[in-house]
């Protein structure tokens, strides 16, 4: 029975050693079986004999060789044109899985406190994605205790929150340190005012953070409250630093804010600082991880170039305003 074209070419296909193409190329390409040894590295009657084994395998003379007479056939010309794309796409292939293996990509998932302001975060953001161009951020923006429940969820790559109790089953970095400062707008009665103590403060009407509890992530804000007799004056509240703020230069009530997070308000007559000017309040903000989270390269890099860039800088130069 006549066998089919295309059953020949699936039997070639899967009998032909590469190793015979690789040779037959140098044989024509170097125009003689001496020549082609040398290049290869190898004896002559081993290439004399791969190339015999090709002419076998595919029942045709390539080369017409004899003394003084070397031609490549027909066939070998055919042979030789389809040999070449086989090693460029080769070639190519190894490029493209080089590409692939060095190549940084995915998703990173960011779970943000509101308005984090930490410098080093944002260059990292700029330098990472222009040095992986393939990778994609997603920022999401949640109260400090939803985000560490993203994390522990594994819906978030990593979080950057206020943290007041750690979670057993969650790794935490301390990245910078803020100092919170209390604040009035600019219809405020204390505005433009620099002969205010704590006293004057006592019993004043407020605004504040949820997490503004003894028992919470601004338990260092609760405590200096307490000591100016502000636990009952709060007449509004928000979990995102944005609405505070606003509720602040609205007039509602005085409140904290992170001083350095807010400074251009400050430069620009929107709020005012009250006291305490000296040792404000200092509250730490983490990156949070989950061990168990199964990471693409992506995170793994951008997590590990924060660690690195935290570890790079004293403590000094992560706290907000700088001190000393």
């Amino acid at each position: 029975m006549e066998q089919h074209a295309p059953e020949e070419g699936n039997r070639l296909a899967r009998q032909l050693d590469w190793n015979l193409l690789r040779t037959f190329i140098a044989i024509v390409q170097e125009g003689g079986i001496t020549a082609a040894a040398n290049r290869l590295l190898l004896k002559q009657p081993t290439v004399s004999n791969a190339l015999k084994r090709l002419e076998d395998r595919l029942g045709k003379r390539l080369i017409d060789r004899g003394p003084g007479r070397f031609r490549v056939t027909d066939a070998g010309e055919t042979l030789f044109r389809e040999a070449i794309e086989i090693q460029g796409s080769i070639a190519r292939i190894a490029t493209a899985v080089r590409d692939i293996d060095d190549a940084v990509r995915g998703e990173v998932s960011i779970g943000l406190a509101s308005h984090v302001v930490y410098p080093p975060f944002d260059r990292a953001l700029g330098r990472f994605s222009n040095r992986h161009p393939l990778a994609r951020f997603v920022l999401s923006v949640a109260t400090s205790s939803e985000v560490q429940g993203w994390v522990l969820e594994k819906r978030a790559s990593f979080g950057i929150c206020l943290v007041h109790q750690r979670h057993p089953r969650l790794d935490y970095t301390h990245l910078y340190r803020e100092g919170f400062g209390f604040f009035c707008g600019p219809d405020h009665r204390f505005f433009g005012r620099e002969d205010l103590t704590l006293e004057d403060l006592r019993g004043e009407p407020s605004v504040s953070f949820g997490t503004d509890q003894l028992n919470d992530a601004l338990r260092p804000v609760a405590l200096l409250r307490a000591q100016i007799g502000m636990e009952d004056t709060i007449r509004a509240t928000s979990p995102h630093l944005e609405e505070v703020r606003r509720l602040i230069i609205a007039g509602v009530g005085i409140g904290p804010l992170p001083i350095h997070v807010v400074a251009r308000e400050e430069r620009d007559g929107l709020l005012w600082r009250l006291p305490p000017h000296d040792a404000p309040p200092a509250i730490d903000i983490f990156l949070v991880t989950n061990p168990k989270t199964r990471l693409n390269r992506a995170e793994e890099g951008f997590i590990a170039m924060l660690r690195a860039d935290a570890a790079a800088l004293p403590l000094a130069a992560r706290t907000y305003p700088a001190v000393g």
